[in-house]
């Protein structure tokens, strides 16, 4: 059993919380009032970001303290919204949330996953018709490995899970958010995943 936090209470955060307390680990959620969150991430190992990411950088950079020497398993993306209320623009062309969230965040452990799918997904990943991806960014290899066994909690088997790299590399699993507003126009709100097929 591990503490979490998880840091947004909408449909993602809900969601998460959810299956990982189902899987025996000891869940704190908060929504995104700074005295909640600091609270539930000063308690917790392991602190997961489900916060909507245009305003993540700010929320979290306010927790430096709190988050220090935590894992913090980064699931959300920012974009700049279009008319419609889906993903138009990244809000960091260049980086990513990730890379931003480490530089605002050197004590913390930063880990970028399950951002390249619909949030249900994220917790039910058998559901699909073919084996989704998993994809794993950040710069320690031990925060890595963690939440690699958090995801297999979540029903993520091994080989569906790839180690990208460094953070550095969720840059281009950011940049897949921008498929989302052209699928689901296409074949509407079904959960899918970007899988890497071999």
């Amino acid at each position: 059993m591990t503490t979490i936090a998880v840091l947004g209470n909408g449909r993602v955060g809900g969601n998460l919380a959810t299956a990982l307390t189902r899987a025996g680990h000891e869940v704190t959620v908060a929504d995104r009032t700074p005295g909640a969150a600091a609270d539930a991430a000063r308690t917790a190992r392991i602190v997961i970001n489900a916060t909507p990411g245009a305003g993540s950088l700010d929320r979290l950079a306010a927790l430096r303290g709190e988050l220090r020497g935590k894992i913090l398993v980064d699931v959300s993306n920012a974009t700049v919204d279009g008319p419609d209320g889906l993903p138009a623009d990244l809000i960091h062309p260049g980086s990513s949330l990730a890379e931003q969230l480490q530089d605002a965040l050197p004590e913390t452990h930063i880990v970028k996953t399950l951002n390249t799918m619909l949030f249900p997904v994220m917790t039910a990943p058998a559901t699909l018709t073919q084996p989704p991806t998993a994809f794993l960014s950040g710069d320690d290899p031990q925060a890595k490995q963690t939440v690699r066994e958090l995801l297999t909690d979540l029903g993520w088997h091994n080989k569906w899970v790839i180690d990208l790299g460094g953070i550095q590399t969720a840059r281009a699993t950011e940049a897949a958010i921008l498929f989302v507003p052209h699928v689901m126009r296409s074949s509407g709100f079904a959960p899918f995943a970007i899988s890497i097929a071999r």
